[in-house]
């Protein structure tokens, strides 16, 4: 027997005075009522009604069943009420989850615009490099940069990442631009990730793959500290163009090895993976919308040319 039922059932007998007079306004028998009220007393061993030859009296009890009863009610009628009206405007609070380097750089800035074109919606943005629990971390949308998506949730590809070998100018003019894969162990190399085992693989034009030992005397597992250490000339990097744009356009960095593309394990793809009870949600396709705007077909930091 539904609880909600059987607290319905217990409302409108407060409310009609008898459980004749309730069985009427739910369309059901008098038995059945009784019944109802029968299972509320046992579940809570106490009575909820004094009864008389003519009518009901709640007892202490009952009047204090009744109040939170009433409560209860209303929160789930208020409930199923926001739960159908949904409707197309986007509202309540939209948690983001990202990377934290390309989510502080590109979707912090997007978050103040939403939430001015949309008054109902508050924004959340958790930027960490570990996975997120969809479910548990109460996540309405995450960006992640992989070569598939979970099984498990709604995934759609935004732009593939572009990645290049760069260096500040002085460093190339103190050390030489290397102009061939196997120069690169004379240099000093700045991996983007440190899981690489210190080896750089890179790919011509042609597809094919060469394999190069590297070293440094410096290591980071953070790819904003390894922009930081080109720039100020202590060696080449592996950086995504998402990263270092701006660096590559006014000349502070200098793209080398224009031939041959840096080949990584965890995946090109950018992904916003949602899950799919989330898909309907106003919320979720404004952002999806501002994610277009922004980053396709062409991010704005658009491709370089190998």
């Amino acid at each position: 027997m539904s609880w909600l039922a059987s607290w319905d059932a217990f409302v409108k007998v407060v409310e009609s005075g008898s459980m004749a007079a309730a069985a009427r306004r739910l369309d059901c028998t008098r038995a059945q009522v009784s019944k109802q009220i029968a299972e509320l007393e046992r579940r809570f061993g106490v009575r909820l009604f004094d009864r008389s030859t003519r009518r009901l009296f709640l007892t202490p009890s009952g009047e204090v069943f009744h109040q939170h009863a009433l409560r209860a009610l209303e929160s789930v009628e208020l409930t199923e009420v926001a739960v159908r009206n949904l409707g197309d405007v986007p509202s309540g609070l939209l948690r983001i989850s990202a990377s934290v380097v390309f989510g502080r750089m590109w979707i912090a800035p997007l978050l103040p615009r939403l939430t001015e074109r949309h008054p109902e919606l508050d924004c959340e943005l958790i930027l960490t490099n570990a996975l997120v629990d969809f479910a548990e971390d109460r996540i309405d949308l995450a960006l992640r940069f992989c070569k598939s998506p979970p099984e498990d949730v709604v995934a759609k590809r935004i732009f593939t990442m572009e990645i290049v070998i760069c260096a500040a100018p002085d460093y190339l003019a103190r050390h030489g631009t290397p102009k061939a894969p196997r120069e690169l162990a004379d240099h000093q190399c700045f991996s983007f990730l440190v899981s690489d085992n210190r080896v750089w693989r890179l790919a011509d034009r042609h597809g094919e793959e060469c394999a190069i030992p590297v070293r440094s005397r410096i290591h980071f597992n953070d790819a904003g500290s390894i922009l930081d250490a080109a720039l100020a000339g202590h060696g080449l990097a592996i950086l995504p163009t998402y990263l270092c744009c701006r660096e590559l356009a006014d000349g502070r960095l200098q793209r080398v090895l224009h031939d041959y593309r840096p080949l990584i394990d965890f995946g090109r793809d950018l992904y916003a993976c949602y899950m799919p009870s989330r898909a309907r949600l106003p919320k979720v396709k404004v952002l999806l919308d501002e994610l277009d705007a922004l980053l396709a077909p062409l991010p704005p930091w658009g491709q370089l040319d190998g």
